[in-house]
């Protein structure tokens, strides 16, 4: 088969990125794959293109460069409509699911010779929906929860959605949500959790007094509260260290909350990483303190190296991954305090973090990549079989 993967921007950071990645690399193995970015404003993306994977992209947002122009009036025109099946919640989160980016799509889809094309977040899947042709058979991916979604952006998946061939959420319990709001036929919808990059990964040794958080600077991940647990933590045992990895817009904000909380010696804002697993490996402990999930990569590759979590049970993602008391700690969603003593405990009791290492690696096997591509491989066939047979 081949395979395109329509992606917002390839070229950037985040967890998103980070799994179609990983993803396009294990599908790479047996099929021909491609990732197609909607926008490109660097010459090289921020993550390693996976072997046997092309990455393209359909308009140039960059600087002008030799061979790259700026984008002229009319472009720019459209770079600030949204594209016609993209409502105006989803267009205010991703500026690049605009007109000219449309524009871009519809002549993709017209002219691809592909098997199979997957989109990677609601604009797209909307446009999948709206533009691509018969032959093609479309899945969407959902990365974030649709409780998360406002009231225009639901209504268009509901109105849209149906016209794809398939549907693929990261839990469980976004499975049930979209169950109930769309009443697929069986077998349209299915449960996929991302996949763990592949090579050796280091392990901790549960020695290091460090605890790390990671993921970009944005409300959703609550950076305050957890400098606010944290600072539990660094009262009684100042030696112990909180590492943030994370990049994007509000550092500085960050920084100065930091240092106003006294904590300037014990917290370190460690910027962006192309090598997290690695990093954490460096660390004891996984703090997590997002108001909500769309799954929680950092999570299975904090248990890839042994690294037992501490996160808030917020919905979906870390309580489908975590077992309380065995691989981590589940605490009440936006209970700081409760945050703030569940890391102490594991701070504190160093036989317990070993007893969770060895559990958080055996729980990461279930995210092995082989594992997973295998059942999208089974997923896109029976959604194949399917579709012939209607």
């Amino acid at each position: 088969m081949k395979i395109t993967i329509l992606i917002a921007n390839a070229y950037g950071m985040g967890g998103t990125i980070r799994t179609v990645f990983n993803l396009a690399g294990g599908l790479a193995e047996r099929h021909e794959v491609e990732i197609v970015s909607l926008v490109q404003h660097t010459e090289e993306p921020f993550f390693t293109l996976p072997d046997g994977v092309r990455l393209r992209s359909l308009t140039w947002i960059g600087p002008p460069t030799e061979g790259r122009e700026s984008p002229g009036r009319l472009e720019r025109r459209r770079e600030r409509r949204p594209a016609r099946p993209v409502p105006p919640s989803e267009f205010r989160r991703n500026r690049y699911l605009n007109a000219r980016t449309e524009r871009e799509v519809r002549r993709l889809l017209r002219r691809t010779d592909a098997d199979v094309v997957m989109g990677t977040r609601p604009g797209i899947n909307l446009m999948l929906a709206k533009w691509a042709p018969r032959r093609l058979l479309t899945i969407g991916q959902v990365h974030t929860h649709l409780g998360s979604h406002g009231p225009d952006l639901r209504a268009e998946i509901r109105r849209r959605y149906p016209r794809l061939d398939g549907l693929v959420v990261l839990t469980d319990s976004d499975r049930d949500m979209f169950a109930d709001f769309l009443r697929p036929p069986p077998g349209w919808l299915v449960t996929m959790p991302n996949a763990l990059p592949p090579g050796h990964y280091p392990r901790s040794s549960q020695e290091n007094p460090i605890i790390v958080a990671a993921g970009r600077i944005a409300a959703v991940k609550q950076y305050p509260k957890l400098l606010e647990a944290f600072s539990m933590v660094a009262h009684v045992h100042p030696e112990w260290r909180l590492r943030i990895y994370a990049g994007g817009e509000g550092q500085d904000d960050l920084r100065d909350q930091i240092a106003d909380m006294g904590l300037s010696n014990q917290v370190t804002l460690m910027g962006r990483t192309r090598d997290l697993p690695g990093e954490l490996s460096k660390g004891s402990i996984l703090a997590v303190s997002s108001r909500y999930e769309g799954f929680g990569m950092t999570i299975i590759e904090a248990f890839s190296v042994g690294v037992p979590v501490v996160s808030f049970d917020c919905p979906q993602g870390p309580r489908e991954i975590i077992e309380h008391e065995r691989n981590g700690l589940l605490v009440p969603a936006q209970e700081v305090t409760s945050l703030g003593w569940a890391l102490l405990r594991m701070v504190e009791n160093h036989d317990e973090r070993l007893r969770m290492s060895d559990a958080a690696i055996r729980a990461s096997e279930t995210y092995a990549l082989p594992v997973i591509t295998r059942r999208w491989e089974e997923y896109i066939e029976e959604r194949r079989a399917s579709k012939t047979a209607h």
